[in-house]
């Protein structure tokens, strides 16, 4: 190969490198944006990063403020779930995108996994997403554009269920003289101080008291 040849193919790798990865700054965080998916559209890269940076720093003022000043997201066609966070990096497959274009919320479900932070604790998987899909629920740019909501209850639903189940439920609670439950379970979860017991510390009632009452009021 020639020299002319060889300077070509540099610039190539260089320029495919530049837009495989770029670096974005605000509010005092970093997003490092990789992506391999050669037809993700621009519009929807710019409006996850617009995303981040309006949810992000919100969440780490009222959940967290020692929650990494840098994030990592990486869109990923070898990843094939919808999203997975793990040491302040996101993957996301991006044909989740193509099949749901409107689900930018995503993002701020995964976000929140950063600032939850729980480490090795033993706290309940369950309250982990269900926390995280209040989030989205409380602090989403557009659940109404992914024609997203809380499930409506049904008489089979348990408070373990996760996700937006239990994310009702904690809806509840906090709009039935309960504010301020959740953030107060996810510094528990974080500190590894949590217990069965936490919920009847904070409420005066266990969580199967609290969920009878939720049952019995489902309608509200």
């Amino acid at each position: 190969m020639n020299k002319f040849l060889l300077l070509i193919c540099v610039l190539v790798f260089a320029v495919s490198f530049a837009q495989a990865q770029e670096t974005f700054k605000e509010k005092g965080y970093t997003l490092i944006f990789k992506n391999n998916y050669a037809n993700l559209d621009p519009a929807l890269k710019k409006r996850m990063v617009e995303t981040f940076f309006e949810v992000y720093p919100k969440l780490a003022k009222d959940f967290n403020t020692k929650t990494d000043k840098e994030v990592v997201f990486y869109i990923d066609t070898a990843y094939k779930g919808v999203a997975a966070t793990g040491g302040g990096r996101i993957v996301y497959n991006p044909e989740w995108f193509v099949k749901h274009p409107g689900d930018i919320d995503v993002v701020t479900h995964e976000v929140m996994h950063i600032v939850q932070n729980y480490g090795d604790n033993d706290g309940p998987g369950w309250l982990t997403e269900g926390i995280a899909d209040y989030v989205r629920f409380k602090y989403g740019v557009d659940n109404p554009g992914a024609k997203w909501t809380l499930t409506p209850f049904k008489p089979e639903h348990s408070y373990k269920n996760a996700y937006r189940i239990t994310a009702r439920f904690l809806n509840w609670l906090e709009l039935n003289g309960n504010k301020g439950i959740v953030v107060k379970l996810d510094s528990a979860m974080r500190n590894n101080t949590y217990k069965d017991t936490l919920w009847k510390d904070l409420t005066g009632k266990t969580v199967d008291e609290l969920w009878a009452a939720y049952v019995a009021n489902s309608g509200s």
